[in-house]
């Protein structure tokens, strides 16, 4: 195995590394890598596992052979350790991967105020991790796009200091948040983030309403799907007569189109998808999107406007498909489901409708273009009720009912 080639490879993809190395790890291998802080700032990138993950070590796994894919990595904080020849240490690192010791955080001076003390009190409510200074927020706390919203609005009505994305991409470690909002501050209070005030603010975008075309697709597509890929569709009995949130797996690109073709019209006209700008914005589907009742996010921009949006077209009555894994399986098996439509759920008091889609891995892997004619099943499960569930609670169970029938009625290829 070219480990050499491997690394060269993966850096062709990206300038958002500043280092890595390629390791043989069980068999695979893995990557161990030194973002570029400089330039994820720059280019006020937040969200850096996401964009190093999917826009550098997927892009290369979607060309190269199973054998040689790269099945994991780690994100350093610190360059990667280096022989008294400045060669990387690659003893060092297989070390580094083999011990199943988590080094301990060591105490720092903490600054003795009360902003510092109340931003950290806050940000122990979302976060398990040990908090000292200089904790990075996402790398060693673990924070996301929903968690950096709740951030926000937490400091603008607790401290009356607004803060965007692009200043924000600079602020990434407790210290340097809390050394700007020592500078900014004009009060010191605690008022933790109320999820329902935050999306019942008015925003300027409107739903683009498409029923006559979203019914065009339907019609088209679904006769298609039925010949082609021999597609079945099973427990449409259990789609909620009332507004939901319909929350597929994601095994492919065909998953959208899938779930177009399957809604009942009456459902279809009413539901709203959620896409990815980067994949549903181009050029080619582009035009789709625009006519597909299709809201389209970036997940480095104006999150909390873009988190806002997304829920309007549950303010409005209808229903909204979220992928929640966020992503396409790259082994067919599920991701982290995102708590982002959980959340939804639980604000607006709305059951989440847990489908299931088999089969389409199979049928359209990553990195092909042409899809295959394999069965393919799209399978509606018994609506979760949020019922007082916490989101962490409710994304746990609607992950948890989607693995079990997959394991439990496995599709036949």
């Amino acid at each position: 195995m070219d480990l050499e080639k491997i690394k060269n490879r993966v850096l062709s993809f990206t300038r958002y590394i500043k280092d890595i190395a390629i390791v043989e790890h069980n068999h695979y291998p893995f990557a161990v890598i030194y973002p570029d802080f400089e330039a994820l700032k720059e280019a006020k990138i937040i969200n850096i596992q996401e964009e190093l993950r999917w826009y550098a070590i997927e892009l290369y796994n979607m060309e190269a052979e199973e054998a040689q894919k790269i099945k994991g990595y780690r994100i350093l904080r610190a360059p990667l350790p280096k022989t008294a020849s400045g060669e990387v240490d690659l003893a060092a690192i297989k070390e580094l991967l083999n011990s199943k010791n988590v080094p301990e955080i060591s105490d720092e001076d903490e600054p003795n105020d009360e902003i510092y003390a109340t931003l950290k009190s806050y940000i122990s409510t979302i976060t398990k991790s040990k908090i000292v200074p200089s904790s990075h927020l996402e790398l060693d706390l673990g924070l996301d796009s929903l968690n950096y919203v709740e951030l926000f609005v937490f400091i603008e009505q607790s401290f009356g200091v607004k803060i965007d994305e692009a200043v924000f991409s600079g602020l990434m470690s407790v210290k340097s948040l809390y050394m700007y909002i020592l500078e900014n501050s004009l009060h010191v209070d605690f008022v933790k983030p109320d999820w329902g005030k935050i999306l019942e603010e008015k925003i300027d975008e409107k739903l683009v309403y498409s029923p006559i075309i979203m019914s065009i697709y339907k019609t088209i597509l679904f006769p298609l799907f039925r010949l082609y890929f021999r597609l079945e569709v099973v427990g449409v009995e259990n789609i909620p007569p009332h507004p939901c949130i319909i929350a597929p797996s994601h095994q492919s690109m065909l998953d959208g189109f899938l779930m177009e073709s399957v809604l009942p019209y009456k459902v279809l006209k009413k539901s709203f998808f959620l896409a990815y700008k980067q994949v549903f914005g181009t050029t080619l589907l582009g035009p789709i999107s625009k006519h597909g009742q299709t809201i389209l996010i970036d997940a480095n921009v104006d999150l909390k406007h873009t988190m806002q949006y997304c829920a309007l077209p549950l303010r409005e009555g209808n229903d909204l498909v979220i992928f929640p894994e966020g992503a396409r399986t790259r082994n067919r098996k599920l991701l982290e489901f995102r708590p982002f439509f959980a959340m939804l759920s639980k604000t607006f008091n709305i059951p989440i409708l847990p489908v299931v889609i088999d089969g389409s891995y199979e049928a359209l892997q990553t990195g092909k273009i042409v899809p295959r004619p394999k069965k393919i099943r799209v399978t509606f499960l018994k609506p979760i009720f949020p019922n007082g569930f916490e989101s962490s609670e409710l994304a746990k169970m609607t992950r948890d009912a989607i693995e079990s029938e997959l394991m439990r009625n496995p599709i036949s290829l």
